[in-house]
């Protein structure tokens, strides 16, 4: 018992109880403005959608329930968060002299690992979505509801909650950063840590995965109608319904890949930092370079949602679609001239 309270008072005479000279609070407050700010228009933007939509039957997608869920995830995530921040610069002291037992400290470094991994299960279920949407229709149709959708927010919390309390279960101790505005996982802690971000690893590559067979899926659709193009018409309606339906798919297609490359480009610097050793990461200042690129991912999520309205993304789809609309065009024309030719000299 005596080493204990000797090893525990001699770390905590090795971390810092006041921030160094010279810090300014600048970008932690400009971060929090915007990831507020962003929120906000985005949950704007969706609730404007959800009340325009109201009055039309299944005209609100399972999609925008997950956007939504994101986008309060995002939200939640940042007003519990960045205070935290602003409160150590305000009283010019870290994070573990904030509170008695270095409680704000884990606060702090559990609200983190928390709200990232809630973050991405939340992309992966709009990948899974999207996934199942476009190619398994019939099982989508008959077993995914908005109801389901609905229930993915507290399930995702539920399971971010298990696995982000085994640090505290086992009574490890989250690492104080410099400047000391910052907690979170410690090298001590490898295998957690490392297990982390492996999981953080394996949610983007499914989510790129999902993606992935979304797009091929994508291709097979726009070719079955290029061809039945040249087959019987089925009527005007029935393909404005099939071009609608296409525009909508890759509208949501564009919107989840910027998201998806968004925070896998956030967690980059986290997974070095995990896999580095403790002295390499603080001499080349990784840790905190990594930690403010987790954050980020919240803030710009919001924004991405609130500039990708629906004029911008028929933009950017008329943009990567152009070449290749006017490439299957001409083999359209190409194909049912053919066809017709061959069933004129069939007739002769």
């Amino acid at each position: 018992m005596g080493n204990t309270s000797n090893d525990s008072q001699s770390e905590n005479r090795e971390e810092p109880l006041w921030l160094p000279s010279g810090e300014s609070p600048a970008i932690s407050s400009v971060m929090f403005t915007a990831g507020v700010l962003g929120n906000l228009i985005a949950l704007a933007l969706l609730v404007r959608r959800w009340r325009g939509d109201s009055g039309r039957r299944n005209s609100i997608s399972l999609f925008h329930v997950l956007v939504t869920e994101l986008v309060l995830t995002d939200l939640l995530g940042t007003c519990l968060i960045s205070p935290v921040v602003l409160a150590s610069y305000a009283q010019n002291r870290t994070l573990v002299a904030l509170g008695p037992e270095r409680r704000v400290c884990t606060y702090f470094a559990f609200s983190m690992t928390f709200f990232s991994l809630a973050t991405m299960l939340m992309l992966f279920a709009m990948a899974l979505e999207r996934y199942l949407a476009i190619g398994h229709p019939y099982f989508y149709q008959r077993r995914v509801t908005r109801r389901s959708g609905l229930a993915v927010l507290p399930t995702i919390y539920i399971a971010s909650l298990l696995f982000c309390s085994l640090p505290l279960l086992d009574h490890w101790k989250y690492a104080q950063y410099s400047p000391g505005t910052w907690c979170f996982i410690g090298h001590k802690q490898t295998t957690y840590l490392r297990l982390y971000a492996t999981l953080l690893l394996l949610l983007i590559i499914a989510v790129l995965a999902c993606n992935f067979s979304v797009i091929v899926n994508l291709i097979r659709m726009h070719r079955r109608g290029r061809r039945s193009r040249c087959g019987p018409s089925l009527g005007s309606s029935h393909r404005r319904a099939e071009r609608v339906s296409m525009a909508e798919e890759t509208d949501h297609l564009i919107l989840l890949a910027i998201m998806t490359i968004t925070f896998a480009v956030c967690s980059l610097p986290f997974t070095i930092f995990a896999y580095m050793n403790e002295n390499s990461s603080r001499k080349e200042k990784w840790d905190l370079q990594a930690l403010r690129f987790l954050s980020i991912n919240s803030i710009i999520d919001p924004w991405v949602f609130a500039i990708l309205r629906p004029p911008v993304l028929r933009l950017l789809r008329s943009v990567l679609c152009c070449r290749v609309s006017l490439r299957t065009q001409e083999e359209t024309q190409a194909s049912c001239s053919t066809q017709s030719n061959a069933s004129k000299q069939i007739d002769l």
